[in-house]
């Protein structure tokens, strides 16, 4: 099994470049991890001509995980289906030069707290697969009822059957609006691990600094060490599982990753040339 890591975002990690308080290029980020999660998509669809732009930047082994629009992943309830079908559509045509580039690891659903276990949802992610063709897709589901017994059993045969990769998201557990860890192999190419922290004051902040304090948090080498055990425990292993840290808010999340890399052995291939500068750093 490949492993392999990434953050959310490029720009905000000054760890990759020795602490300078400035934006990290992108090809700046490719000379230390393989794979983004990029969440432009979320809000807007971006240019294709910024995309390739993007792709100019980074070797050709370097992979994106790009979030789905929030239409597509029912942010707003009601919509038309006949919109949605051309939402899709116009997302699908936007990141041609990711697929054509081979460099599109998966397209990232995260839904909202509201798209729960009812057969209006279960149907949901069905036309998901239909309007997304043969591309890879990965859900992260934040309604606690389709964890319930009896209910998850049919969700990971439902993902294994429309080969979606179930996400397994860290964050504090015990929450209204939280789910259960859950490491499990529903597509054969790909299991993705999204770590949050586990800033439990900062998940249950309603306030306008919620962004700021919900991924505050440092993981500690122990909880690393629990990560990387769990991971050796997984009973059907997929040809890569990807783990991407969103724990932005404190710059924790580089420093994170490079140690669960150092404590895995793991070496990434593939990267772009290290600045002359950037060689002494790791």
């Amino acid at each position: 099994m490949k492993v392999t890591m990434g953050l959310t975002t490029w720009t905000e990690h000054p760890a990759l470049i020795n602490n300078e308080q400035r934006p990290v290029t992108l090809n700046e980020y490719a000379q230390h991890l393989p794979t983004v999660e990029v969440d432009t998509f979320f809000y807007a669809l971006p240019q294709m001509s910024t995309i390739q732009h993007w792709l100019a930047q980074v070797p050709s082994e370097f992979q994106f995980i790009i979030k789905a629009h929030q239409g597509m992943t029912l942010h707003q309830r009601n919509q038309e289906k006949g919109e949605l079908a051309l939402l899709f559509q116009k997302y699908r045509r936007t990141i041609a030069p990711l697929i054509a580039a081979g460099q599109l690891k998966t397209v990232l659903f995260q839904f909202p707290p509201y798209f729960d276990a009812e057969v209006k949802d279960i149907e949901y992610l069905k036309l998901v697969r239909d309007w997304m063709g043969d591309l890879p897709i990965a859900i992260e589901l934040r309604n606690n009822t389709w964890y319930r017994p009896g209910v998850v059993d049919s969700l990971m045969s439902y993902c294994q059957d429309l080969k979606f990769t179930l996400v397994a998201a860290d964050e504090p557990h015990d929450t209204v609006t939280s789910v259960p860890f859950l490491l499990t192999t529903t597509n054969p190419d790909l299991a993705l691990i999204r770590l949050h922290g586990r800033n439990r004051k900062g998940w249950d902040n309603a306030g306008k600094e919620w962004r700021k304090t919900r991924t505050l948090y440092r993981y500690t080498k122990e909880e690393l060490a629990e990560l990387k055990e769990k991971i050796a425990q997984l009973e059907v292993q997929p040809k890569e599982l990807c783990v991407v840290f969103n724990n932005n808010s404190g710059g924790d999340a580089a420093p994170n990753a490079l140690q669960l890399q150092k404590l895995m052995g793991v070496h990434f291939t593939g990267l772009a040339p290290r600045d002359p500068q950037q060689l002494d750093l790791f």
